[in-house]
């Protein structure tokens, strides 16, 4: 398919909440083959449709150790997650050169609609777990540096901003 351009933050489509897709189409599966093309090329664990401009409930995450099992998922919501919590250093191509460490529920049950348009509950730990909540956090509008502290924020998005020259 196409690797697409991750908008850079602080584009606005990343603040907003994605909308929920009603069923499953083509267009839906199309713009997922995108998806992977695209996070296969940062390399990344996961994508969310809002990162790449596209403002539809759709996120896809392969942190297989042989790549090629993405999961394609619509209207993810978590249905349950461990009291356990995991760190584990997060980044986004949209806010490149900069990462931070963040802790999550080791694992977590979701529900969404799979790539033939039937609801599926999984369970994903570790590894899984993070991302799916990271993609998650993207279709409500936020991103994985609204879990620091306010200051913590500041200076990692002007980080980013100045190892990207624009500081």
């Amino acid at each position: 398919m196409a690797v697409r351009r991750c908008l850079p933050w602080p584009d606005p489509i990343l603040r907003r909440p994605a909308v929920p897709v009603q069923a499953i189409t083509d267009e839906h599966r199309l713009v997922w083959a995108d998806m992977i093309d695209t996070m296969e090329a940062m390399p990344g664990y996961g994508l969310a449709a809002p990162q790449i401009g596209i403002g539809l409930a759709l996120a896809v995450v392969d942190c297989s150790d042989t790549r090629g099992q993405a999961v394609r998922m619509a209207n993810p919501v978590v249905l349950h997650a461990s009291g356990q919590m995991r760190d584990h250093e997060e980044a986004s191509p949209n806010l490149p050169l900069v990462s931070a460490v963040i802790s999550r529920p080791r694992a977590v049950t979701v529900r969404f609609l799979n790539a033939d348009g039937g609801v599926e509950d999984r369970d994903f730990v570790n590894l899984w777990a993070t991302s799916v909540q990271h993609q998650i956090d993207h279709l409500a509008g936020r991103m994985y540096f609204d879990h620091l502290s306010a200051l913590k924020r500041r200076m990692l998005v002007a980080r980013s901003q100045k190892l990207r020259g624009r500081a």
